[in-house]
């Protein structure tokens, strides 16, 4: 939330230049407020323990926030799953005509697959056109960052020799609304085969890296007016999601190593160093309080935006 001070405080544009959430008290005495409407588009198949995760870090604030879930609904389903997306979900047909404050792209498991293979790839396009001019804010995670770069700005995916799992440090590049708040250093964690290369993003003048790893490469990615933002890593991940991962490819036999820098000496039998929390729960904050400082009160006024 943002602090109120008096017109003229020298310290407002101290702390404006420093992405401090202010606001002179003028402009609060006549500023309409409204719930946040955010929606998920959720592509995992995990569906329950990915909306907890996502409403977890959408709830950390003191922001109301209405939200949607989204479901592809050119994809085949797990029958188990149907009962719980019939409920609690809305295809994009039902929600076109809608605007959103904000909008979240998860990860999906296909990225061994090119994006043409993916059977719902055709639908996923038109809700990434649909957010140019019905939500202010768009962010993309994992495989769904890669997605929009390769949808929006023709940046492909490189497959790596080996999986990318672990937590690994991330360097703070620029500061902005975005990385208000974080450490120089901070931690991540990621699990993926595939990689977008910086030289690629750089090439985009449109495009800025925020954050980035040597060892994970680039993680936070926005366009120049934070609207669009590109997450490779998993800020929303809970304690023990990396470990289940583990667990479950080492049940399968697949060959994967301890992942980096997560388990206390990098011993699973001593438990799990959780190091990624609270710089996760800081960049949602962020993320909402960037979207309620600048999204307009009427929704229909996106159209109208500047992009």
């Amino acid at each position: 939330m943002p602090i109120l001070v008096p017109k003229g405080l020298p310290a407002y544009d101290v702390l404006k230049n420093e992405n401090v959430f202010v606001m002179t008290d003028q402009r609060a005495s006549v500023q309409d407020i409204r719930p946040l409407s955010i929606a998920i588009v959720n592509l995992m198949p995990t569906l329950e323990v990915t909306e907890t995760q996502l409403i977890r870090m959408l709830a950390n604030t003191p922001l109301q926030v209405e939200l949607s879930l989204l479901m592809m609904d050119t994809h085949e389903q797990k029958k188990s799953d149907i009962q719980h997306l019939e409920t609690f979900y809305h295809t994009y047909d039902e929600i076109k005509r809608k605007k959103f404050d904000g909008m979240i792209i998860t990860g999906a498991p296909v990225e061994k697959l090119s994006y043409e293979q993916v059977d719902y790839w055709e639908e996923l396009e038109s809700i990434m056109d649909y957010t140019k001019k019905n939500v202010f804010s768009t962010l993309h995670i994992c495989w769904g960052a890669q997605a929009g770069l390769y949808h929006h700005y023709g940046i492909d995916k490189y497959m790596l020799e080996e999986k990318l799992f672990g937590v690994f440090p991330h360097n703070v590049k620029i500061c902005t609304d975005l990385t208000r708040g974080f450490d120089d250093v901070f931690y991540v964690p990621h699990s993926r085969h595939s990689q977008v290369k910086k030289s690629d993003i750089e090439a985009v003048d449109e495009l800025l890296i925020l954050a980035d790893s040597e060892q994970a490469g680039a993680h936070l990615v926005c366009t120049k007016n934070e609207r669009w933002i590109f997450l490779q890593g998993h800020v929303e991940y809970d304690r023990e999601t990396l470990k289940k991962e583990y667990d479950r490819d080492v049940e399968k036999g697949l060959g994967v190593g301890v992942p980096f820098n997560y388990f206390i000496d990098d011993d699973p039998s001593k438990g799990i160093n959780m190091s990624w929390k609270g710089h996760g729960n800081l960049f949602y904050a962020n993320w909402l309080n960037f979207v309620y400082q600048r999204t307009p009160f009427d929704l229909n006024d996106l159209e109208t935006m500047e992009w």
